[in-house]
């Protein structure tokens, strides 16, 4: 067994169910979540978009509901105001040019304001199940210390996981090693006496030397 077999078996085993954690009932949810979450957490967004999502789950509504009242629903989320302003321009071109659905292109998600590569990725495994694999800042840490795909920039390390990553865990790959770094391969405090794939860590040699 290679490597990122291994590993991914192994986190597969330590999350049976893993998915994304923001709350969301539609892929424009969906976008508008994720759009939020940038620099911030799962966890505030949710509280924000609890409240949002009742009276603004599409892109008609969320632009009836203007700008300066959207900030009044996310001012609790970190740089509210460019993302007020990104939702609401990305609002009127999908009224305007996709007939309010979201794009299912990847090339068409980063034209939207606010959406770059990471977020488009999170939009096609999650609301489309595309292969995709998003690297963020937790996904890109496990995979460096692991040494399952180390790169000095999130695109080397995403394309290198698309690379190694067997077929059949490419479509939860981004959510097993989100979740790890979120819990357990911890940026200052990781978990290596309880973490499912020590073993294969190269982390863990290199802190045992």
């Amino acid at each position: 067994m290679n490597k990122a077999v291994a590993i991914f078996t192994l986190l597969k085993k330590a999350i049976p169910n893993p998915k994304i954690e923001l709350i969301y009932h539609s892929p424009f949810e969906l976008l508008i979540a994720v759009l939020l979450s940038a620099h911030t957490t799962d966890r505030s967004v949710n509280q924000a978009t609890t409240k949002l999502f009742k009276i603004a789950d599409t892109p008609q509504k969320m632009l009836a509901l203007s700008e300066v009242a959207l900030k009044k629903y996310i001012k609790s989320i970190g740089l509210y105001n460019a993302k007020a302003a990104n939702i609401i321009k990305t609002c009127k071109i999908l009224v305007d040019e996709y007939n309010s659905q979201i794009p299912k292109t990847r090339e068409q998600l980063e034209k939207l304001p606010g959406v770059g590569r990471k977020t488009a990725n999170v939009i096609l495994n999650v609301a489309f199940g595309k292969p995709t694999i998003a690297v963020d800042t937790h996904a890109f840490r496990v995979a460096n210390r692991t040494g399952l795909a180390p790169g000095k920039t999130p695109l080397i390390v995403e394309d290198k996981l698309l690379e190694v990553t067997p077929s059949k865990f490419k479509k939860i790959a981004h959510h097993l090693l989100v979740l790890h770094g979120r819990y357990v391969c911890k940026a200052k405090k990781p978990l290596c006496s309880t973490c499912a794939i020590k073993k294969y860590c190269d982390f863990i040699i290199k802190q045992s030397l």
